[in-house]
């Protein structure tokens, strides 16, 4: 005889009852039961956690004391069609303990009774809390991939109008310079247009570095030296009222980076936190190494290891959910419109990624922000030269009588440039294509050195016009114009091939062309 055929009929259910309770508790779902009256009958185990209460702590009381008014906004609706007999399904979200936000998918199924009214809704919700993060996660990281590529294709066509602009600023006033009277007037026209023009450059600079495409130069930095250094700088842009403090938990930090970017990221990091403490605070930068794994490594999108970390801290207004979304988005700010560009968070998170780092936003309304730059630790001993350093300058050898072959697509741009090397005592051949130049390097030997735009049409762009010459004539010169700098791989035949950047002034033209011919 089995040992429940042992037990009473009320002792079988009692035991049947414990058995469909310790299962519920058990399976990975939050399961609940109401009735007509909204007042909670049952809750598994989860379900009551989820709450921040026990079943018994739950039973017999009300929908809205059990789960809040946040939730209760959410559901209502919901809540009245499944006691009308309908099964609905939802989804809602309510801040957990440490102020972030947890999702659940819920259902509700109508109990009716025998005389087909509904008497109850039974409850079935899991926990989707993750989900979310991972698809919102997915769908930020397109987003920024698909921005990122958009800004590097308006950034090449961006600079070649610039390139134009500029060069005929600069050719303007070089031919007015031997006619005092109007090189005065000349000058208060040319002076602000170049001005705006190179700041129009430099709002180029930044969408790339946030697309990752701005060139950056790494090197071993001793993180606890140049952050006391800007401590200083920052000083003096903050207002009497914002205290700043440094701390370092340990004594050398060695991180792989390219300090003036550094620098201009920490700069942004604390004019936003002087913006955020109105009425005065706390700016805190703190560095530490820090190693992570796992999780934490994966949705920083980084191999597992130690990294130098510097924490910018502020105890300001801080930031809600919706702004935490979009903080790393070009063009996306809370000032006023004027006041702000939108550029300075989407900079620091495009040059923190391209140096491969990462960065960790935490910030919760009026508490503050903490804003953490993981950057790849560098041997101590190690004294890495710049990744693309070019040799020390040697006297510069003279261009003039040079044959230059000038290869650009765009007809403006090649007419520009064109000036440029004339003005420098250079003759110019141009060439429309890479194939286009192909055929006249290959047939004229008088070509001292070869200028080619990196985009072009035609199946032959600049890099590989500059591998033709690298094997058809090796000691001719090649120099790469680009509206946006292509990140290079290492090993690559053309790695080394002197680049320009547009748009570019005739010193820095002079200053590349010498330095690749010498």
């Amino acid at each position: 005889m089995s040992r429940d055929q042992n037990l009473s009929g009320e002792e079988r259910f009692s035991h049947s009852e414990l058995r469909l309770r310790q299962i519920t508790d058990t399976i990975p779902a939050h399961v609940g039961y109401f009735d007509h009256d909204w007042v909670f009958r049952y809750g598994n185990r989860r379900y009551a956690q989820w709450f921040g209460t026990t079943s018994e702590g739950m039973k017999d009381r009300s929908i809205l004391e059990v789960i809040g008014q946040h939730v209760f906004d959410q559901v209502e609706d919901k809540v009245r069609r499944a006691l009308a007999g309908e099964e609905v399904s939802y989804e809602y979200s309510m801040p957990g303990r440490d102020g972030s936000a947890l999702y659940a998918r819920s259902t509700l199924v109508p109990d009716f009774s025998p005389e087909g009214e509904v008497v109850g809704c039974y409850v079935h919700a899991v926990d989707i809390t993750e989900q979310r993060r991972t698809q919102s996660a997915l769908a930020q990281a397109q987003k920024m991939e698909a921005i990122g590529q958009l800004t590097g294709g308006l950034a090449h066509d961006f600079n070649n109008m610039l390139t134009v602009v500029m060069g005929n600023l600069q050719g303007l006033a070089e031919a007015l310079a031997d006619h005092p009277e109007a090189a005065a007037i000349a000058a208060e026209y040319v002076e602000p247009a170049m001005a705006a023009a190179e700041g129009g450059a430099g709002l180029v600079r930044r969408l790339l570095a946030f697309s990752r495409q701005q060139p950056i130069v790494p090197m071993v930095v001793e993180v606890n030296e140049l952050v006391l250094g800007m401590a200083r700088l920052i000083r003096r842009s903050l207002p009497n009222t914002i205290n700043i403090a440094t701390a370092s938990r340990d004594v050398e930090l060695h991180a792989l980076v390219d300090p003036n970017q550094l620098e201009s990221a920490l700069l942004n990091l604390a004019l936003n936190a002087r913006d955020v403490m109105p009425n005065g605070g706390e700016l805190r930068i703190e560095c530490s190494l820090d190693c992570i794994d796992g999780a934490v490594a994966a949705d920083l999108e980084l191999a597992s290891g130690c990294y130098v970390q510097i924490a910018v801290s502020d105890n300001g207004t801080g930031m809600d959910s919706a702004t935490l979304t979009h903080v790393f988005e070009p063009f996306f700010t809370t000032k006023k419109f004027g006041l702000g560009s939108g550029l300075g968070m989407a900079m620091v998170y495009g040059f923190i990624k391209q140096s491969g780092g990462g960065v960790r936003i935490r910030s919760r309304q009026a508490v503050g922000t903490t804003v953490s730059l993981l950057l790849p630790c560098a041997p101590r001993s190690t004294l890495l030269r710049p990744v693309s350093q070019a040799a020390e300058a040697q006297p510069a050898k003279r261009l003039d009588g040079r044959l230059v072959m000038l290869v650009e697509d765009d007809d403006k741009v090649r007419e520009v440039v064109r000036k440029q090397l004339s003005s420098l005592g250079c003759a110019v051949l141009e060439a429309e294509s890479g194939h286009e130049a192909a055929d006249m390097i290959e047939n004229i030997p008088a070509i001292a050195l070869v200028l080619s735009d990196i985009v072009m049409p035609g199946g032959m762009d600049g890099r590989a016009l500059a591998r033709f010459v690298r094997r058809f004539r090796p000691e001719l010169p090649v120099v790469l114009m680009s509206g946006y700098a292509e990140r290079t791989e290492t090993g690559r035949e053309d790695a080394d091939v002197p680049m320009l950047d547009k748009p570019f002034t005739q010193e820095r033209l002079v200053e590349v062309l010498h330095a690749a011919i010498t």
